[in-house]
């Protein structure tokens, strides 16, 4: 009987009919079933083996641990044994001393008491002390407290040095305190974060245990034959696939608005063939027309008949002559009116300098400031003077002039001397070597010529003021030059000649703040009589402290012919001839090359409403001086400063600024060594010898001037070819007026600085004044 059952003959029968592609796949099927469950079983076998290589190391390191704990438990049990024994030897020792001290006590106690009754039985009872004796006894001691003790000159540093050890003893055991309150806290915060720690992650024991419950756990779970789910999602990924995201498909032919007209969308292009295009309003062609066109067009219309009538005047005028007729009166108004309307309404193109002083209008003036670079503040400030013959200078001082040497005024000259002409007060502010000395002399001078003579009982009529007596000294110079009026004040000069020369009679006094100073003290000078005062470099004067100095002298000249300070003081001359008055106002006039805070309150406590021309821009350096900087060490400076003055690029006369009296004596001997012709200028030399050094320079008997900031400012030395800083300046003040030593009146200079990373406090000033003058800046 066969075991094939009906079912199964069925199954074979239907697996005879089903077609060849239906048992491929069914095989395929069957090959991926036993794929999977093979794969399943190999995860499963190696998943098995990591848990059991992970459950022997964690048995292992308990095991260490607990071990580690019993030897720790068994380590504490000894310590604990031994500060037991101590304790009980310390307690034992302290009972043996308290008996000891106690036995001791009782000794000394009954001993004590034997002697006291002998003494009782011996001496008799001391009286008590009066109050008036216990007084008398204070008093004493209080006196002998207060008593002044002569010490010599050792116990004085022997108690200053304990006194200081005494200090340096009281300042460890505070440094000590506090280092020790510092590590008590560190300690208290330590075990505080230890306690914080504990509370929220628990102790170290309990961590283990709850590893070790979660281990358990998994094991469990393990064992169970359970998946967690990212094995789970590990073999859906592997198997099924992962997930994908779709990606977000921006649809091509959706269409975007657009507000705007297109240029296919004007329908007016076939109708309006020809059209009409107007321009952007602004600069050029307004709709199709050009104003400065027509502009031209009517001045060339106006031209041509102003010409064809000057023709036709001159042919008239050469007819009467021929005939012996003449041109009547009213036919040379009428060609006066025609000029006169004709010059005023045609656009005159010429140049300020194609003009004459008659033809000049506001606009030219305005040039006129601006080719020369001045600007001017205050009300009613007269016109600049374009050359000497047009300025309202007196002829004898325009021969003085010209024989000095003055061609043509510079820019400063150009306005400074017509607002100083007017009697007015002036601040003056332009850059070093522009020709500030003349500005003021020159319409000083043209107001002492219009006062009387002097005699030997009047005081000065002016007075100029030099922060340095180089620069005092040059004033002179300058002064002598024009006419002989003036005498020099400063120190390093007897006194006793100095007033010998102002008993003479002197127009001019000028002098150093110091100096004069002491000759008001010591009432060997007077100034009731000096109206013209001139405070030249004045910033200078305040950064090196004269500022009290020049208030006590500016004090001591009186009030009685200063100006009112309201407007009329902007017209001096217009005022004193409105209220008769024939004296002269007093005249202030300041110059400086910077304007700080405390020049402008003094200018505002002894001026009444000055002009204030500005030259430039305060500050800044001469535009014809061309700035070198070089990047070097301190050892490369002497040798690079060699090389400079045997390159024959330029000739004597030279100054070379350094910024200590000591380098400059050890540069000026070095290099006489060497052969160079050099002489010394600063502080610590005599006024001899500064003169000296100015004269040989000057004269061409010295080539190279070592000077320290003594010499940067006033010092005009003509025809000065190169000014090396050897050392930079401390601050770009110094440095300006230290180069404005070359360069000086319309000439050409070079300035060459060696600076080193040791005047990095100066590099962002420097650049800036590099960048403004246009020169090379170092990398």
């Amino acid at each position: 009987m066969s075991s094939r059952t009906k079912d199964d003959n069925y199954r074979d029968s239907r697996r005879r009919e089903r077609s060849p592609n239906d048992r491929r796949r069914d095989e395929r099927s069957r090959s991926r079933s036993r794929d999977s469950k093979y794969i399943a079983l190999r995860y499963d076998r190696d998943r098995r083996d990591r848990d059991r290589d992970r459950r022997d190391y964690d048995d292992r390191e308990y095991t260490r641990r607990d071990k580690n704990y019993d030897e720790k438990r068994s380590n504490d049990k000894e310590i604990d044994e031994k500060r037991k024994a101590a304790d009980l030897w310390k307690q034992e020792r302290e009972k043996r001393l308290k008996e000891n001290t106690l036995n001791l006590t009782e000794s000394v106690s009954k001993v004590e008491s034997e002697a006291n009754s002998t003494v009782n039985e011996i001496k008799p009872k001391r009286e008590p002390i009066s109050v008036e004796d216990l007084l008398k006894k204070r008093n004493m001691e209080k006196v002998e407290k207060e008593k002044v003790v002569f010490l010599s000159k050792e116990q004085r540093a022997k108690l200053a040095l304990e006194k200081r050890e005494a200090q340096v003893e009281e300042l460890r055991r505070k440094q000590e305190e506090s280092i020790k309150l510092n590590k008590e806290f560190l300690k208290n915060a330590a075990i505080e974060a230890a306690k914080i720690n504990s509370s929220r992650y628990g102790s170290s024991r309990e961590r283990n245990e709850q590893r070790r419950i979660e281990a358990e756990k998994k094991k469990k779970r393990e064992e169970d034959g359970e998946l967690s789910e990212s094995e789970l999602q590990t073999i859906r990924d592997r198997y099924i696939g992962a997930e994908k995201k779709k990606r977000k498909i921006r649809k091509m032919n959706e269409k975007k608005f657009v507000f705007d007209w297109a240029a296919d969308e004007d329908t007016s292009t076939k109708t309006n063939l020809n059209k009409h295009e107007l321009n952007l309003l602004g600069k050029g062609t307004i709709a199709g027309l050009d104003p400065m066109e027509q502009y031209k067009k009517r001045s060339g219309f106006y031209a041509k008949v102003q010409k064809e009538r000057s023709l036709m005047q001159i042919e008239e005028e050469k007819k009467s002559k021929e005939e012996g007729e003449t041109v009547s009166k009213n036919a040379v108004v009428e060609i006066d009116f025609n000029k006169s309307f004709e010059r005023g309404n045609v656009f005159d193109e010429r140049h300020w300098s194609e003009k004459k002083l008659s033809e000049m209008k506001e606009r030219d003036w305005r040039i006129f400031k601006e080719d020369y670079n001045i600007s001017c503040k205050g009300g009613k400030i007269p016109h600049p003077i374009r050359s000497w013959e047009e300025s309202t200078i007196s002829g004898t001082l325009l021969h003085v002039i010209e024989k000095v040497g003055y061609t043509k005024p510079s820019p400063i000259q150009r306005q400074a001397i017509p607002i100083g002409l007017q009697n007015r007060d002036i601040i003056g502010i332009a850059e070093t070597g522009s020709g500030k000395t003349a500005s003021f002399l020159i319409p000083m001078l043209e107001f002492i010529l219009k006062l009387p003579p002097l005699t030997d009982k009047n005081s000065p009529y002016a007075l100029i003021l030099a922060p340095t007596r180089e620069l005092a000294l040059q004033i002179e110079q300058e002064t002598l030059n024009f006419l002989p009026l003036g005498v020099s004040i400063i120190g390093g000069h007897s006194v006793i000649e100095q007033s010998m020369s102002m008993n003479e009679g002197v127009h001019i006094i000028i002098g150093t703040p110091g100096r004069m100073k002491d000759l008001l003290e010591n009432h060997l000078i007077v100034l009731h009589q000096c109206t013209y005062v001139v405070m030249d470099e004045a910033d200078k004067m305040i950064d090196m402290g004269f500022e009290l100095d020049v208030n006590y002298i500016l004090d001591a000249i009186p009030l009685s012919n200063i100006k009112p300070d309201d407007d009329a003081a902007e017209d001096p001359i217009a005022l004193r001839e409105k209220l008769g008055l024939k004296t002269i106002f007093r005249q202030t006039v300041m110059f400086s090359a910077t304007m700080p805070t405390l020049v402008e309150k003094l200018a505002k406590k002894y001026m009444r409403r000055p002009a204030v021309v500005t030259i430039g821009t305060a500050g800044q350096a001469v535009d014809k001086i061309e700035q070198r900087v070089e990047m070097m060490g301190e050892d490369r400076k002497k040798q690079r400063l060699i090389e400079i003055l045997n390159s024959g690029e330029f000739k004597p006369p030279m100054i070379v600024f350094v910024n200590q009296k000591k380098g400059c004596d050890s540069l000026s001997k070095a290099m006489n060594n060497l052969g160079f012709n050099t002489t010394i200028l600063h502080g610590s030399k005599s006024q001899e010898q500064r003169e000296s050094s100015l004269r040989g320079l000057k004269d061409g008997t010295k080539d190279v001037l070592v000077a320290t900031d003594v010499a940067s400012r006033g010092i005009d030395v003509k025809k000065v070819s190169v000014v090396i800083n050897y050392d930079m300046a401390k601050d770009i003040e110094s440095y300006t007026h230290r180069i404005g030593r070359t360069a000086r009146a319309g000439e050409s200079g070079v300035a060459i600085t060696f600076i080193s990373p040791q005047d990095e406090g100066v590099y962002f000033d420097l650049r800036h004044l590099l960048l403004k003058s246009g020169s090379k800046i170092p990398p």
